[in-house]
C-alpha cells in the first residue's frame, strides 16, 4: 500500500506540530514533575507544618552563593539539627557593599537529590525579585521541615543529612513569566 503525497505531507505536518508543541510544553511540565518527583533537589512548598513529628532527627546544613552579582551572601547558622516533621527556622544574611541598588533572584536546591521529595518549606525567600540598597543589609528568613515520609523511603531513610543552598542571580538575566510579559509587551509596541 502506498501513501499519497497528500497523506505524507499531513502526517509530517501532524508529527512536526506535535513535536513543536511538546518542545514549547517541555519547560513547565520538566518544572511541574521537579515538584512532584524532587528530581534535581527540588523542594516543596507545604501550606502547614505537619501532624506528625517523630524521635528520627537529621541535619540541615545551610550553603548561601552568588553568581554575577556583587553581595555578600552567607547563611547566620551553619547547621540544624530537627526531628521529622518538626519545622525549623533559619535565616540568611545578604549584604549590597557597592553604591548601587543591585536586583537579585534566589534559586535553591537540596542534596541529596533525592532528600527534595520530603524538604518542605513553609517560607522561603527564593523566585521573588529583590531590590537590595547600596550599602543594606537583609536577614531574610526560612521555615522548613523535612517529612517523617522519608522513613518509608528505601534509600532516603538512612539519610542523616540534608544541604540546603541558595544561590543569588542578577534579575535582569532573570525570564520568569513576568519579565518575558514586558518582552511579548514591547516587541508587539514596537512592531506596531
Amino acid at each position: 500500500m502506498r501513501l499519497s503525497n497528500t497523506k505524507v505531507a499531513l502526517i509530517s505536518l501532524g508529527v512536526f506540530s506535535g513535536m513543536l508543541g511538546l518542545g514549547f510544553a517541555a519547560d513547565p511540565l520538566y518544572d511541574t514533575f521537579c515538584k512532584v518527583t524532587g528530581f534535581g533537589g527540588t523542594t516543596r512548598i507545604a501550606i502547614a507544618a505537619p501532624e506528625m513529628v517523630v524521635d528520627q532527627t537529621i541535619d540541615v546544613r545551610f550553603d548561601a552563593n552568588v553568581a554575577d552579582v556583587p553581595l555578600l551572601f552567607r547563611p547566620l547558622q551553619t547547621e540544624q539539627e530537627l526531628k521529622l516533621g518538626q519545622h525549623g527556622l533559619a535565616f540568611y544574611e545578604v549584604t549590597n557593599p557597592t553604591d548601587r541598588e543591585v536586583r537579585v533572584i534566589a534559586s535553591y536546591n537540596v542534596t541529596p537529590h533525592y532528600a527534595g521529595l520530603y524538604f518542605n518549606k513553609l517560607e522561603c525567600f527564593c523566585f521573588e525579585e529583590r531590590v537590595i540598597a547600596p550599602g543594606e543589609t537583609k536577614k531574610l528568613p526560612i521555615v522548613y521541615f523535612v517529612s517523617a515520609d522519608m522513613l518509608e523511603d528505601r534509600v532516603a531513610k538512612s539519610l542523616e543529612t540534608i544541604t540546603l543552598s541558595y544561590t543569588f542571580f542578577d534579575s535582569s538575566s532573570y525570564s520568569g513569566e513576568e519579565k518575558a510579559a514586558q518582552k511579548g509587551a514591547a516587541n508587539s509596541a514596537n512592531a506596531g
